[in-house]
């Protein structure tokens, strides 16, 4: 690289570190993590979106755990010393000193001159930052621009190792204590042979020492694409992740480079095994959230390690051993189920979208409503509705405006549409934000002809419900199903969310069509409460599938609600293997098997594609997504999918979501899976 371009690629780093200090700082000011110098280090303010709250939060908390523990462990020595390897404006020490952790402990920050430069201007500018330092009053000399007592602040290119390891010996960096490096997303912008150097290098140096690393990890996936695309765009690459994409091969890198003990666990592991119940749900009551999808997806692309080498036996490691089931472990699967994109509907932008429901309302002919998507070039609630129809082998699309007067009711998330006849279908919840009641009851009236050929206007009226049917309607996430019970039909509606409760578990039975709440005896063992699942009707009843559970987890568990002579009963189906628990998917029932189309699970390794469960033997099968024929990446959560019997096909519609900072990514176009090798009857 020239140095021209090497200087404009290290400005365009140094950026990425701006951005995150403005990012933590935002999530201070909420709450999230209490750190009163962050605002004095960041400079600029601006408000960040929960989201991206929350993947602050979980970065700060991972360190800030292996730092704290380490000066726990070694609180008996008479000295030790911290490195930290492109601190940027991070507050770290100024923290540490406040809290009163550096009685015997020198903290080093390294990073780009310029970067260190204005650190120390502002240090020695601001009362509340110099005080804790005590200022020395000191110049700064050469490559060191700050020298305090026990805080001293570096301006060195850390892929320069004889330049970096002449200014730490210079600054008074003493090889034979104990040292912590910390490497909080700085060694991915480096070319490997140089990362890979400054790890060997610690580990050679310093004979008792731990490393501490928080990046991005598992590239190859949807999720792991966009978020490639995003750094690339930045013109700061990820380069670690070709070389290093797991967390097992992150490990093997630090084993492999002279140290001894190493652990290492993604995000999701993490907030589940090292932060304790009351924290976590401290964290999920801060603000409306409404972002699951994407939260466990950037948790699952990140991780934290940690390792040591020299250290007394009872020190490490820093990070407890796994004490749950490892997720990494890969999902086994029993073959493949071949995607190709649907002709004809590639040009539609209304089909791109996530959060809408899609429903068969007769042969070949689907109605698309609600969701948040991409109109006119603009991202928003989508307020129109979209019908799909195949003529001649071909699937088309069209919209069709919905006249409302409620503007609110028509733009809805995360509803359910079910068909009661090929004239009539009723609109069930959904949301507007997260922060706002439910929405009640549509029903949508279409003419018999209705096909996307000439779709006449969808005629949508508010449903006004009695007070017992009213707490049916005000949720989201939620299922509504058809279910019989004596010759009669009902509409089921099962658990979801509401602006009130994170997660509810009851249900309701409406009686069609005058949709009176009926009250029907169910035994049996209740389901937990969830939302996020799938519900498909059979045999009268009902199957659940899977879902979110009250504290954020995912769910494993299939019920089915079978009806009885007097009622109906919940009754659990065993499958095994067992199901891997997971939600956000879709699900469809086709001649004694339960199909369930993507979602999200907390298994890394792989994305969840086709999971098809013979409800007769409860044998479960997995069955990966081939994706060779799409040029784009398929997110298969947030999305709608409709099953057609007769070509054994699964249209899938929209899906996708905000993927944490990275960007919206919206599926372009509607997607055919072909089922027929794995729905072979035996």
């Amino acid at each position: 690289v020239g140095s021209g371009s090497a200087v404009s690629l290290s400005r365009q780093v140094q950026g990425t570190g701006g951005s995150s200090a403005v990012s933590k700082c935002s999530a201070a000011a909420r709450g999230y993590i209490q750190d009163r110098f962050l605002r004095l280090l960041a400079g600029r303010r601006r408000r960040r979106a929960p989201l991206i709250h929350r993947g602050y939060y979980i970065r700060a908390r991972a360190v800030d755990h292996c730092v704290q523990d380490f000066l726990l462990k070694t609180q008996n020595l008479p000295r030790t010393q911290i490195l930290s390897l492109g601190a940027g404006f991070d507050s770290l020490y100024f923290r540490l000193k406040d809290m009163g952790l550096l009685h015997h402990t020198v903290v080093y920050e390294v990073d780009f001159p310029n970067v260190a430069c204005q650190k120390a201007m502002l240090i020695k500018g601001m009362k509340a930052l110099s005080a804790l330092v005590g200022d020395t009053g000191r110049e700064g000399l050469g490559a060191i621009t700050f020298s305090g007592d026990d805080y001293k602040l570096l301006g060195v290119d850390l892929s320069e190792l004889s330049e970096l390891e002449r200014t730490l010996e210079e600054a008074g960096l003493n090889n034979e204590i104990p040292t912590l490096f910390i490497a909080e997303v700085v060694l991915t912008y480096m070319e490997n042979t140089r990362s890979d150097a400054l790890i060997q290098w610690a580990a050679e140096h310093f004979p008792q020492a731990c490393f501490l690393v928080y990046e991005q990890v598992h590239p190859e996936d949807p999720f792991g694409h966009v978020m490639q695309q995003h750094f690339r765009q930045l013109n700061t690459a990820l380069h670690s992740l070709a070389q290093y994409p797991d967390c097992e091969a992150q490990q093997r890198r630090f084993l492999g480079k002279g140290w001894t003990e190493c652990s290492v666990m993604d995000m999701n592991e993490f907030f589940t095994c090292c932060i304790p119940e009351d924290e976590q749900q401290r964290v999920q009551t801060l603000e409306p959230f409404d972002e699951y999808e994407e939260w466990h997806l950037k948790c699952s692309h990140y991780f934290v390690l940690a390792a040591s080498k020299g250290m007394e036996p009872s020190w490490t490691p820093l990070l407890p051993s796994m004490t749950v089931p490892r997720h990494a472990g890969p999902v086994e699967m029993a073959g493949c189920v071949p995607a190709a994109v649907c002709a004809r509907l590639s040009g539609v932008p209304g089909l791109r979208r996530y959060g809408h429901h899609s429903v068969l309302i007769k042969p070949h002919v689907i109605l698309t409503t609600g969701g948040f998507g991409e109109e006119d070039g603009q991202h928003s609630r989508m307020r129109n509705f979209h019908v799909l129809s195949k003529h001649a082998g071909y699937w088309e699309a069209v919209c069709v405006t919905q006249n409302i007067p409620d503007k609110r009711q028509g733009e809805r998330l995360y509803h359910t549409v079910s068909c009661l006849s090929d004239t009539l279908a009723l609109v069930v919840g959904g949301r507007t934000s997260p922060s706002s009641a439910g929405l009640g009851m549509l029903w949508l009236k279409f003419p018999k002809t209705c096909n996307a050929s000439g779709p006449d206007d969808v005629a949508v009226e508010l449903v006004s419900l009695q007070p017992a049917a009213e707490a049916a309607a005000l949720r989201w996430r939620h299922s509504t199903t058809k279910v019989t019970f004596k010759g009669e039909q009902y509409l089921f509606v099962y658990g979801g969310r509401s602006a009130l409760h994170p997660v509810l578990g009851d249900w309701h039975f409406l009686h069609t069509p005058e949709l009176s709440c009926s009250v029907i005896a169910v035994a049996g063992p209740v389901p937990e409460s969830r939302h996020s699942h799938s519900a498909c009707s059979w045999e009268g009843g009902v199957l659940i599938a899977g879902g979110l559970g009250a504290a954020e987890q995912p769910l494993g568990s299939v019920f089915f609600l079978r009806e009885l002579e007097h009622g109906f009963q919940w009754q659990k189906i065993e499958t095994h293997p067992p199901l891997v628990p997971r939600y956000s998917h879709t699900a469809h029932v086709h001649e004694g098997k339960l199909l369930l189309v993507g979602g999200v699970w907390f298994h890394a390794s792989s994305v969840p594609g086709v999971t098809v469960i013979d409800l007769m033997t409860g044998l479960c099968l997995n069955y990966v997504i081939n994706v060779e024929h799409l040029e784009w990446p398929l997110m298969l959560h947030n999305h709608s999918s409709v099953f057609l019997p007769n070509e054994k096909e699964l249209l899938v519609i929209g899906g996708g979501g905000n993927c944490f900072s990275f960007g919206t990514h919206l599926n372009p176009e509607p997607v055919l899976l072909s089922l027929s090798s794995i729905l072979i009857s035996h």
